[in-house]
């Protein structure tokens, strides 16, 4: 196993969502993670990324982390809605329990990827929402999934906490950067939604 990196210096921590913004549910992780970067202010040593459908491109992101959150909609065979937390050793299970999508070709074989190349997170964490519909093409979230949001948000802030990584909520005036670009971002998306057909 190579070293990860000098021990004295804080762990790097990556927050990543996947997922396809253009099938409803399947969107969950990347609104979720960019929920997250417009609500809080983290320090140099953690990443927020919106790794959307880029499978195995991941990779290199993943071998840099000490720590990782993961957001991503997972068939838990759950009530559409609930929320699970699943962490270290449990994460590759759920992330291959049932491919819903391009993108989860992806996430368990970017994991074992990490690990044949020595570099694991050390810290694992995978905040799952079961969807409610992942069949509307260019639809919305729909309500259940959208509402549980700003509890995953507070789910990987108490795992920072835990980690000993100090956030802290934006204040509202504060100027965020964009994290997603070209209008799909959630408000220029949803906008865009509710706006009738010409």
């Amino acid at each position: 196993m190579m070293a990860h990196h000098d021990a004295s210096a804080p762990p790097r921590v990556l927050v990543l969502g996947i997922g396809n913004i253009l099938w409803a549910d399947e969107g969950f992780g990347v609104r979720a993670v960019e929920a997250f970067h417009r609500a809080y202010a983290v320090p140099d040593n953690v990443t927020i990324l919106d790794g959307g459908t880029q499978g195995l491109y991941l990779v290199q992101f993943v071998t840099e982390a000490d720590h990782l959150i993961v957001f991503d909609a997972i068939d838990y065979g759950l009530v559409p809605g609930t929320l699970k937390l699943v962490e270290n050793d449990e994460v590759p299970k759920f992330t291959g329990a049932k491919k819903m999508s391009l993108h989860q070709t992806g996430f368990q074989e970017v994991l074992s990827a990490a690990d044949l190349l020595g570099h694991y997170p050390e810290k694992l964490a995978l905040i799952g929402c079961q969807p409610v519909d992942l069949e509307d093409w260019g639809g919305p979230l729909t309500g259940p999934v959208k509402a549980v949001i700003p509890r995953a948000l507070q789910i990987a802030a108490d795992l920072l906490a835990s980690w000993g990584i100090a956030i802290r909520p934006r204040s509202a005036d504060e100027v965020v950067p964009a994290l997603l670009e070209n209008d799909i971002d959630f408000e220029s998306y949803e906008r865009r939604e509710a706006q009738p057909a010409p």
